[in-house]
């Protein structure tokens, strides 16, 4: 759909939701030409997403160089996130096998964050951040999105756009007003963390256990904080809810090679969820485009919400930006997005879901888990899809199925 620079709107784009998706998209936008309204429901610049895995795996960090915030994070303390992970055949360590070095992410707290690439957008010419305005209702011509009604510290108030974009998380207000329909997966696992300062971890890195089905990992964040998350079976719920606190640090505790939790600071309250569904939504709709959370809701144990909110706000610009300036077809474009999404992270998707079950693992992971804990190159390749920077057919092509199957029977 190609429009007239004329067509009566107030904006090129108009973004539910201020934080990491609809910031970068945002600013990504705006450098393309695009006028921008950026709507956070929140009135204060400085808020942030609290229950977050606090990490933005590898394959964010292109996202991170174009919008030039990587010397700010590293300013801002931000941690390389090298990792290692436990399983019950040994530690999988990638940084530890010789060879080049790994490519990278960072964790950093969501405080340190989100008013970062908040403050960025803002600063960005063609942005308009608009804090304490929630979309309330999308407005629709000939069946299509034109705009948003949003709620204000000044009233209700329209505003029209080519695209509407809902960066606005799992339970998207955008995505319900405009029809598009939710596909839900069940978790067989709930999850509480708590930040600790000063925890000693080993190499001072990254630390995963699969306990399966349990799970936990502890991430090294900015001004010596580590997050520390235990992600349990639902099953083992009612017992850990009667003592919440002394049922999270036992678990901590009885980690193979558990950090020393007691010679740290606890420096937040306990915090999680005991129901966190994974969600896939398709990411467009006539007029809409969904980013991060609103399109793909993953399971946290992964950490790569953060990763993927950046990634998608990224592939909107690129497949829409010509179109929502006055330049190409609009829906063609959203079209592009909604391919180029769907093979990128369908997989990833898929397999997360089949892994929240609580499921024991199954033989092509036990294979490629068990040879990674036993080879450095498996394990720099499990590295480089933990990373997101490859997907389950790379992961699990001929060459690495072959080379593991062959470590493990060297390992009989």
């Amino acid at each position: 759909m190609t429009e007239p620079e004329n067509a009566g709107h107030d904006y090129d784009v108009v973004i539910s939701g201020a934080s990491l998706a609809g910031s970068a998209a945002a600013i990504l936008l705006a450098r393309r030409g695009a006028r921008v309204a950026l709507l956070e429901r929140r009135s204060r610049p400085t808020a942030y997403k609290t229950l977050c895995t606090h990490s933005l795996t590898a394959n964010a960090t292109p996202v991170l160089e174009e919008l030039g915030l990587i010397p700010a994070l590293e300013k801002a303390g931000a941690v390389r996130n090298e990792a290692r992970w436990y399983t019950r055949w040994g530690w999988i360590e990638p940084s530890a096998a010789p060879g080049p070095a790994l490519p990278y992410g960072y964790n950093v707290r969501r405080s340190t964050l989100d008013p970062l690439i908040r403050c960025r957008a803002a600063e960005t010419p063609g942005v308009d951040v608009l804090l304490g305005h929630q979309v309330t209702g999308l407005l629709q011509e000939a069946g299509r999105t034109v705009g948003v009604r949003a709620k204000t510290p000044e009233g209700e108030r329209e505003i029209r756009a080519r695209l509407v974009v809902g960066a606005d998380g799992k339970d998207s207000a955008v995505a319900e007003y405009a029809g598009v329909p939710t596909r839900q997966h069940e978790n067989a696992r709930f999850g509480y963390l708590a930040h600790f300062r000063n925890l000693p971890l080993r190499d001072g890195i990254s630390h995963a256990w699969f306990l399966v089905p349990d799970m936990a990992y502890a991430f090294p964040n900015d001004d010596g904080v580590t997050v520390v998350a235990v992600l349990p079976d639902k099953k083992r719920l009612p017992d850990f809810r009667r003592d919440l606190e002394g049922s999270f640090l036992d678990m901590v505790r009885a980690l193979p090679d558990a950090p020393d939790i007691d010679a740290a600071e606890r420096v937040t309250k306990i915090t999680g969820t005991v129901d966190y569904p994974l969600r896939t939504r398709k990411p467009t709709a006539p007029g809409v485009a969904l980013i991060g959370d609103a399109a793909l809701t993953g399971d946290p144990l992964w950490g790569v919400g953060c990763g993927w909110a950046l990634q998608s706000a990224r592939w909107l610009t690129e497949a829409v930006a010509a179109a929502v300036t006055g330049g190409g077809d609009l829906d063609r474009s959203l079209a592009v997005y909604a391919r180029r999404h769907r093979r990128r992270l369908g997989g990833h998707q898929y397999l997360a879901a089949d892994f929240a079950k609580g499921r024991p693992f199954n033989p092509g992971e036990r294979l490629m888990f068990s040879a990674a804990a036993r080879d450095g190159a498996l394990a720099r390749h499990m590295h480089m899809f933990a990373s997101r920077l490859i997907g389950p057919m790379r992961f699990l092509n001929p060459l690495m199925v072959a080379r593991a199957a062959v470590v493990n029977l060297r390992h009989r």
